[in-house]
């Protein structure tokens, strides 16, 4: 376990990012946000793609031309997951007025912050299931794999961080009270990480479900989340190139450290 810094990684980001209201007296532009929202997405689709399903897929070479059973099984239950999640805790985007989830009495900025901690649910669980495999010995799965993945993800956790401390700033919450819930939203990646690690450790077979378990989440939120962020409004483009950007800084750690 001398590698468990690996998995604090992103909470240090989220944090690092929160922070940003200590040095900043504006909220960011619509359009810096719709770039770093992008960029958020491209590392998350990224990850999903080169560190979660094609390790799943190739631990279940055994399997011959059907190796890609379970990445698809996995994929959905991670998808339905988040669609469980999304319907039973009360939430808020952000730009938006209404509400998700079931009716809550909860502040609108308690529910901005359930909104992002939603979002790092699969962040977490996607690099403890990697770094799971890495202490399994997996030969698929190496500790620079892990540290890629942990990397990308405090990368784009660190606009995160400023996401939601920002505008809770903005709102009329005093810096400390912004910085904290900044800070809690991350909070869950470790726990979910820490969790992740315990179960791929009960049931190693189970590792290629878990793996996709968390791509089909982390694209879910993606899809469901920051896509339509990233999009709306004039200028649209801009969150579009830096989905890629995000993309290929994702492509490049892994590879080059995978």
């Amino acid at each position: 376990m001398k590698d468990i810094y690996i998995i604090l990684i992103p909470f240090l980001g989220t944090s690092l990012g929160a922070a940003c209201v200590f040095f900043m007296k504006n909220s960011l532009s619509d359009s810096v946000e719709r770039s770093l929202t992008g960029f958020a997405a491209g590392v998350m689709i990224a990850a999903s793609v080169w560190s979660l399903l094609i390790p799943a897929i190739e631990q279940s070479e055994n399997m011959g031309k059907w190796s890609f059973i379970p990445a698809v099984i996995g994929f959905w239950a991670g998808v339905l997951f988040l669609l469980l999640l999304d319907r039973a805790i009360p939430h808020l985007h952000r730009n938006s007025e209404k509400a998700e989830g079931p009716k809550s009495k909860l502040q609108r900025t308690t529910m901005m912050v359930l909104a992002v901690t939603l979002h790092n649910i699969p962040e977490g669980m996607a690099v403890g299931v990697v770094y799971a495999g890495y202490l399994s010995g997996n030969e698929k799965i190496t500790a620079a794999g892990a540290l890629a993945l942990s990397i990308g993800i405090a990368i784009q956790n660190f606009p995160e961080g400023a996401i939601i401390s920002l505008p809770l700033r903005a709102e009329g919450m005093k810096k400390t009270k912004a910085f904290v819930a900044g800070v809690l939203s991350g909070i869950v990646e470790p726990i979910g990480a820490v969790l992740t690690v315990l179960a791929a450790g009960l049931i190693i077979p189970s590792m290629p479900y878990l793996l996709s378990f968390a791509a089909g989440a982390m694209i879910y939120v993606v899809v469901e989340e920051l896509i339509p962020e990233m999009s709306q409004g004039e200028h649209s483009n801009i969150g579009t190139v830096f989905f890629a950007v995000g993309f290929t800084v994702m492509m490049m750690l892994d590879v080059a450290l995978g």
